[in-house]
């Protein structure tokens, strides 16, 4: 099922998307719910961000193959980091380059959607608080992160976290195609089966750490090929079994 919030009679609602028209959401999403009234074809509504989350977690280095092209060691832990709220942005929505930057990069992910409070939750039980999974971009600051040695200006810029199109909820994570496409050339390229720690290992771990909230993200690792970005550029982050989410840089 395709979860998507869409700009309706003057509110956000959320949708589900069938074949090329949208329903209406009957209950919650981060709990019992269903197909409602039909809102229309889905090519008349103007996508939103997905989800509005309290936190973007995020993970470095998840990729083995991108730890060798930044000739860093595989990690034995996650290595979390945090993106603010107001980095969210949706699909068609424009990257703003900030002024205080020279470099700004892409970086595809698959990003998960929690959907129910989550703490201290067992590896076996990660699935019981997923909603889904959608597409997003870690844009960063790359000039920025290196001055600071650390990561928290250069990831949290507003704009700084495309996500969309929309929330897929019933996907394998094992081994999807995971690709970023700036201006129609394929610049990342890689597979879910790259990733050092698996969706279920990352869910139980961060929620070790902070209490998960419904509508949460947790960013899962970019694969190698990551680059920077200049103003009127498109990009675009792809990830099998969800889509395409696409953005300009302005």
């Amino acid at each position: 099922m395709k979860i998507i919030r869409v700009a309706h009679g003057g509110e956000a609602r959320f949708g589900i998307v069938e074949g090329d028209r949208v329903f209406a959401v009957k209950g919650s999403v981060f709990g019992v719910f269903g197909k409602g009234e039909e809102l229309g074809l889905l090519s008349e509504h103007k996508l939103l961000a997905p989800m509005l989350a309290s936190k973007v977690v995020a993970l470095g280095l998840n990729y083995a193959d991108h730890a060798r092209e930044m000739k860093q060691p595989i990690p034995s832990q996650p290595i979390l980091f945090l993106k603010p709220s107001t980095s969210v942005i949706g699909p068609g929505d424009r990257i703003i380059y900030p002024e205080m930057s020279k470099r700004v990069d892409y970086e595809a992910e698959l990003a998960v959607v929690i959907k129910a409070p989550a703490r201290n939750v067992p590896v076996e039980r990660a699935h019981e608080v997923i909603l889904g999974y959608t597409c997003l971009n870690d844009v960063t600051a790359r000039d920025l992160q290196a001055k600071d040695g650390q990561w928290t200006r250069a990831k949290s810029f507003d704009t700084f976290c495309p996500i969309g199109p929309w929330i897929e909820t019933e996907l394998d994570t094992k081994k999807l195609r995971v690709r970023a496409i700036l201006n129609d050339q394929a610049v990342q390229d890689s597979d879910t089966g790259q990733l050092i720690f698996k969706v279920p290992e990352i869910v139980s771990f961060v929620s070790r750490v902070m209490t998960l909230l419904p509508g949460d993200l947790i960013a899962t690792g970019t694969p190698p090929g990551i680059g920077p970005m200049q103003r009127g550029d498109r990009i675009v982050v792809e990830v099998e079994g969800i889509g395409r989410l696409e953005n300009t840089v302005a």
